[in-house]
């Protein structure tokens, strides 16, 4: 039975993952006060092996028990057997055979989180909160969300069957045909009047080099210079802290991109921009954000909020300021613990807050997803309260309460975000917005920058 929780499968599967060397002070090690506890589940497997009603074995036992465990922490705590593992690391690396969707299992069943541009699931028009209630003549009540993703994925060419229940529609059928999933996380284009565009779908391996060769073209491109730059993170559920440093970095001449505090030594860690790393210096910056805009997209935003770099335009976003590091397990698998919570330049967390942006831009009612508004990590079982601002001696002030599973000061949902198939297109009212801005600024300003 699904949990109430958000867990994106297919690209951003553990948003805000960091893979660095780091891993030799979080080996698995067993602790004194630990040996009681293994004892007593041992004793039970032993039990359920020798007398439940049907044979089970130990080793599905040993995984559930892992992923209880692990589950009840937070909501991206997780076991992954050797399959998933190996699946995150597909993911992860940009290319995989399927449909081109993201989902979770928030809520119950599982719902689609976003589209992959350019896929199958785009190219039919599906929505970020549309609910799958069957594969072909399978329901999916009561599945786990790896059966579902199974069920989905297959051999490129052949089709599947999804139900689909959106808003207080009746539910409908969509027939798609799997493929190679080649997911380019970095798109760009030169709107008019020399305005740059950069939409980022999801941090990925890619995203780093996809974005500084975005930004060298549109220079390149701009005849008479640019005359701003908007960054897109609607949408992007996050993925890999490294690549949003590197994002940010190209837009800052040195100072803090973001920073993380956890238990471990390695753990205290403060990431920087290169000290010329501004690639295109005067050049005003808007970035989109919206309720499904998490971990990575709010560093980026929160990056250049703070550094006064960028101006951030759109919903508030959703609030995931926690880090994830995977623990690879010798031939069983790995784990993905939280081990970190992440804090923006100014020293402020984004858990459970998720950023406010500076101008507040929602899309209209007729652009919006149907099926109302989007549940914030604050709103999900087991979320980590906000820890408060960091001190001047670097340690986090008083932890924000939290009343019902959500932080006190901000909404459990956010306004629905702006139709997937509209995004980056001539209709799309907030990146309308943004160019609109960014047009008043460059006439104030009376400059552009030119290709160097």
């Amino acid at each position: 039975m699904f949990k109430s929780r958000r867990f994106v499968i297919s690209v951003a599967a553990a948003a805000g993952i960091i893979t660095i060397p780091m891993l030799s002070a979080l080996a698995l090690q067993r602790t004194p006060s630990a040996q009681p506890d293994l004892d007593l589940i041992g004793g039970v497997i032993g039990l359920v092996e020798r007398a439940y009603v049907h044979p089970v074995g130990a080793d599905d036992l040993t995984k559930d028990a892992l992923k209880g465990m692990l589950n009840r922490l937070d909501p991206h705590s997780d076991y992954m057997d050797e399959k998933e593992f190996k699946d995150m690391q597909t993911d992860m690396a940009g290319q995989f055979g399927g449909l081109g969707m993201q989902i979770s299992g928030q809520g119950g069943v599982p719902k689609i989180v976003a589209p992959i541009d350019g896929t199958p699931a785009a190219r039919a028009k599906l929505e970020p909160g549309d609910d799958i209630i069957k594969v072909g003549d399978t329901s999916t009540q009561g599945m786990s969300l790896r059966e579902v993703v199974d069920m989905l994925r297959g051999t490129p060419g052949s089709k599947v069957t999804i139900t689909i229940l959106r808003g207080k529609e009746p539910p409908f059928d969509v027939t798609l045909t799997r493929e190679i999933i080649k997911v380019a996380s970095v798109k760009s284009e030169l709107k008019p009047d020399g305005i740059g565009y950069v939409r980022i779908s999801q941090f990925g391996n890619d995203t780093s080099d996809g974005f500084k060769n975005a930004l060298t073209k549109l220079k390149s491109d701009s005849k008479d210079g640019l005359k701003g730059l908007v960054i897109d993170l609607r949408q992007d559920p996050g993925g890999l802290l490294t690549a949003a440093v590197d994002v940010a970095g190209n837009l800052l001449d040195g100072g803090t991109v973001v920073s993380i505090r956890g238990r471990q030594p390695d753990d205290q860690r403060v990431f920087s921009a290169p000290s010329k790393g501004d690639m295109l210096p005067g050049v005003p910056v808007v970035v989109l954000i919206n309720g499904a805009s998490a971990s990575a997209s709010e560093i980026v935003a929160g990056a250049l909020q703070d550094r006064k770099r960028g101006t951030v335009m759109g919903t508030q976003s959703f609030g995931k300021g926690s880090v994830q590091t995977v623990i690879p397990i010798k031939g069983r698998g790995a784990v993905r613990l939280t081990t970190a919570l992440y804090y923006t330049p100014s020293g402020r967390s984004i858990q459970d807050d998720g950023i406010t942006p500076d101008i507040v831009q929602e899309a209209p009612k007729d652009q919006q997803i149907a099926g109302g508004a989007m549940l914030r990590e604050g709103a999900l079982r087991g979320a980590i309260a906000n820890p408060g601002q960091l001190g001047s001696d670097g340690k986090p002030g008083a932890a924000k309460t939290k009343a019902s599973g959500a932080a006190t000061d901000k909404p459990a949902a956010s306004s629905p975000p702006i139709k997937a198939d509209l995004i980056g297109k001539p209709e799309d009212s907030q990146l309308n917005a943004a160019i609109a801005y960014l047009g008043k600024r460059a006439d104030n300003d009376n400059g552009a920058v030119k290709a160097q």
